[in-house]
């Protein structure tokens, strides 16, 4: 079968056992061969003491390749600490599928950037967990997996957390 070139799988990580479990559905069933899997990562608002971080904060961070994830000094320079699991998933992911791992930082509200990250990067599908929350908080903060669905062009799909 010829390879359709590499997709751009994104998902939403914020290394909660939500997005844990969202990770494992994309590369189990989402995932080919020679598709980019980039793990998009919204922190909150920084405060800014590093020059290089306010030339980031509208456009994110440049794409970080995933050995460079793995090492805990150049997460701390961007203020994000990935959790042994989800290294640990997509390290597994890189080296069992011909695929390219890399993780993408924005800052701010992560229905924006969820967006803006399916839109600039562009993303061909974007897979996220749903936080579960109840409905009475979601009804009031909005869910960030609803925004995204009903804002970006590509598909995207909810994989729901049973708790």
């Amino acid at each position: 079968m010829a390879d359709s070139g590499g997709r751009r799988i994104g998902v939403a990580v914020d290394f909660s056992e939500c997005s844990k479990k969202a990770l494992n559905w994309a590369i189990d069933n989402v995932v080919r061969d020679g598709d980019y899997l980039i793990l998009i990562t919204v922190a909150p608002n920084m405060n800014y003491e590093e020059g290089e971080m306010q030339l980031w904060e509208t456009v994110g961070s440049p794409l970080i390749p995933l050995s460079e994830v793995s090492e805990a000094s150049v997460m701390k320079k961007y203020g994000v600490k990935p959790d042994a699991e989800t290294l640990d998933i997509a390290n597994t992911a890189a080296t069992q599928k011909s695929i390219t791992v890399v993780m993408k930082i924005y800052w701010g509200d992560p229905r924006e950037k969820l967006c803006e990250a399916a839109e600039h990067i562009p993303l061909s599908s974007i897979v996220i967990g749903n936080r579960g929350l109840g409905g009475l908080k979601r009804m009031i903060m909005g869910s960030v997996s609803n925004h995204v669905v009903n804002n970006v062009a590509c598909p995207v799909t909810v994989v729901k957390a049973h708790h």
